[in-house]
């Protein structure tokens, strides 16, 4: 059940197929400690320097903090419009925060306003605490979903980013982490993070003013998030991530000595990126890619369809054509919609470069007993 078919499109550059550039080849951010390029749906790096350096995170931290909040939401165990109620220990949070209060309560929609936006971090710990329990508990989940995330140079000790010397990431983590965090965000996410400005407590005497320190939502065409930090050790540093035609571009600079120049080089990198860089969709959701036959099934053909969108970043430069084969796994009926039934792989030469989850257009029942005994006869006759 295997088919191969040529088709003439450009080369297909996730990362298993492309090297990354480094700094030594192109200097882009050249005031950075580290910084990186990726494309957020299949994180393929396209440019990166030291971006496996060990760096103080600040408040590009709380991508991870967020990451665990979307999860909660997601699992079901934590809901938006929940109340939670300040403790002691969230209240005494110093640094960037919205002044809560012991035993002051504050919705969850509101205390994620005030973490993505004003980077607060007396509501990361309020957050922490409802998920997990208690702070370190939390900081352990954290060190957990890195390790899950297959991390490769991060370590928490708080979900904050205020400075301690065991608190540490590096520039590839954090777009991983962007990554996953716009995948499990969505609209919700970014509907937030691209908000220059906004309230909390707007019904109590007490309305509290939200400014963005991300700079760029105003200055950049298509920027829309994600976080920005700041201590006196780990500098001026910031995850932004751009949409432009389709295509969403994750930038990162760490430990740059000044704002403006973080916002220049950040936006050197996009640039970067939108000028050499398009998204192409091969197949949409639900669109035929193929008719196969299937035995024992009360229909003789199906129709194979895309689970998700199939996409690919294409270097405009590039002319080089890719091959795809489909790799099947399971095509025994009952079949539902939905189900995987195996994967659109995409080639070049030999390398799998892509892989992609492929279902039935339709419900597939199986034949009876009898019907398969009819079908038999019918054959033998």
């Amino acid at each position: 059940m295997i088919k191969k078919c040529l088709i003439c499109l450009c080369v297909f550059v996730l990362c298993l197929q492309i090297t990354p550039v480094h700094g030594e080849e192109l200097k882009l951010a050249p005031n950075a400690s580290a910084s990186l390029l990726m494309e957020a749906s299949s994180r393929q790096v396209l440019y990166s320097n030291h971006e496996k350096e060990k760096l103080f995170p600040a408040s590009t931290t709380k991508i991870m903090t967020m990451i665990l909040l979307f999860e909660a939401i997601e699992k079901g165990s934590l809901k938006w419009d929940e109340e939670l109620t300040c403790s002691a220990y969230a209240a005494s949070m110093g640094g960037s925060q919205i002044y809560l209060e012991e035993g002051e309560k504050m919705s969850v929609a509101d205390l994620f306003k005030a973490i993505s936006i004003a980077s607060a971090n007396d509501a990361c710990v309020m957050i922490g605490e409802r998920i997990a329990g208690t702070n370190d508990n939390f900081v352990k989940m954290m060190n957990e979903k890195a390790k899950e995330l297959k991390l490769v140079n991060t370590h928490f000790v708080n979900p904050t980013g205020l400075h301690d010397d065991n608190h540490y990431t590096c520039a590839l983590d954090l777009g991983t982490m962007a990554a996953y965090l716009i995948e499990m965000g969505g609209e919700r996410l970014l509907q937030t993070t691209s908000l220059y400005d906004s309230y909390i407590r707007e019904d109590t005497a007490h309305k509290f003013w939200l400014v963005n320190t991300n700079k760029l939502l105003k200055s950049y065409q298509g920027a829309d998030g994600l976080k920005t930090g700041y201590t006196k050790e780990a500098g001026y540093c910031i995850v932004s991530t751009a949409k432009r035609n389709g295509l969403r571009l994750i930038a990162i600079v760490l430990k740059e000595s000044d704002p403006k120049v973080r916002n220049q080089e950040v936006s050197q990198l996009l640039d970067y990126g939108f000028s050499l860089y398009e998204n192409i969709t091969l197949f949409q959701k639900n669109d035929v890619i193929e008719k196969v036959n299937i035995d024992n099934a009360r229909v003789s053909q199906v129709e194979i369809i895309a689970k998700d969108d199939i996409q690919y970043v294409q270097d405009k430069n590039d002319t080089t054509k890719v091959t795809y084969q489909m790799n099947y796994t399971n095509l025994v009926p009952p079949l539902k919609k939905g189900e995987v039934v195996g994967h659109l792989l995409l080639m070049r030469g030999d390398v799998n470069i892509g892989s992609f989850d492929v279902t039935v257009k339709t419900d597939v029942e199986a034949l009876s007993f009898v019907e398969k005994v009819v079908n038999q006869l019918k054959v033998l006759l």
